[in-house]
């Protein structure tokens, strides 16, 4: 009776064992696939180093042109006077009206800030950046009208909401006429909005080509390895088993590949800093050049695993199915 209560205990220790060991078994090959495959790579270092540097520079393009449309954005969005209106007053408008005219634009809840320039500090200001204080103290009279800046707290790109508050600021007393010009500003919105569907579209071109590199890389290989793959098949090994270091070695492509990229990235992007630091500061702006983060870097490398894992699955799936034994 004790041998007949004990039996199933033995019997479920032992498939315990039997699934740990298998599972054990599976990582073990898992390990040994991704070395072997490594190895042989590592072991044509010219062939693989070409393999990955056109990857690298496949991947690095469209980077390239998300970097560079994130950095036009970042500088696009430091420009706060995108839509500002000038209010323009009538001439020989007191300053005391001018300035119950802000105090009433302020109330807007549409308006973030004004501001009233009177027209001797409009004279004094264009003086200055014109260099023509001579000829502006020669003139018999001030011939510009005081102007009241207008800063909207609505979105440059909202054309409608910003046409609605010019109008009612036109109707207002002692306002001759209202400035806003932000067609420019649509006009590089627009062209941002191309640039990132181009982007997009070579990313997908590019990645097309890279899962076509790997595609061939990994066809030749298995070529190479025929007659391997024959015997390992013969012995009974299933089509998983077989595709497994082929995997890897496309794993290994696109790391490679992707990490090749963020350096040349990165290399590309330093060499640029310094003429675009000089640039920017000719200007007065407090822009810096936005460089590659950690999550951009990441982002990177991983396309770069995915597309090598999936361009070397489509190429074995296609591939090695051809191969077997008679």
């Amino acid at each position: 009776m004790s041998e007949q209560k004990t039996a199933p205990k033995i019997s479920n220790q032992q498939s315990k064992i039997t699934a740990q060991s298998q599972w054990q078994s599976y990582i073990q090959h898992h390990k040994l696939m991704a070395k072997d495959s490594l190895s042989r790579l590592l072991k044509s270092p010219a062939s693989s180093f070409m393999t990955w540097l056109v990857l690298a520079i496949a991947l690095s393009l469209p980077m390239t042109l998300y970097v560079s449309l994130e950095n036009l954005k970042q500088l696009s969005s430091s420009w706060d006077q995108t839509s500002q209106m000038s209010v323009y007053l009538k001439k020989g408008t007191l300053e005391r009206f001018a300035n119950n005219i802000v105090n009433e634009l302020e109330q807007k809840p549409e308006i973030r800030s004004a501001e009233y320039i009177s027209p001797e500090q409009a004279l004094s200001q264009f003086s200055a950046s014109t260099g023509l204080s001579d000829v502006i103290l020669g003139l018999d009279d001030n011939p510009l009208p005081g102007v009241i800046t207008v800063m909207p707290n609505l979105d440059s790109q909202n054309t409608e909401a910003l046409e609605a508050l010019q109008q009612s600021i036109q109707q207002m007393a002692y306002v001759d006429s209202v400035s806003l010009d932000v067609i420019w500003v649509q006009r590089l919105y627009q062209f941002m909005e191309l640039g990132q569907r181009l982007v997009w579209a070579l990313a997908a071109l590019l990645g097309l080509a890279v899962l076509l590199i790997i595609g061939n890389t990994i066809r030749l290989s298995i070529e190479s390895r025929r007659d391997e793959i024959l015997v390992v098949k013969l012995v009974g090994a299933t089509d998983a088993f077989v595709r497994r270091p082929f995997l890897y070695t496309g794993l290994w492509f696109g790391l490679g590949g992707g990490i090749i990229a963020w350096i040349l990235l990165s290399i590309g992007l330093y060499w640029l800093s310094g003429p675009v630091d000089n640039l920017i500061s000719l200007y007065g702006s407090d822009f810096q050049l936005k460089t590659l983060g950690l999550k951009d870097s990441l982002l990177l490398i991983f396309d770069g695993v995915i597309l090598g894992w999936l361009g070397a699955w489509l190429a074995v799936s296609r591939h090695l199915s051809t191969i077997e034994p008679k």
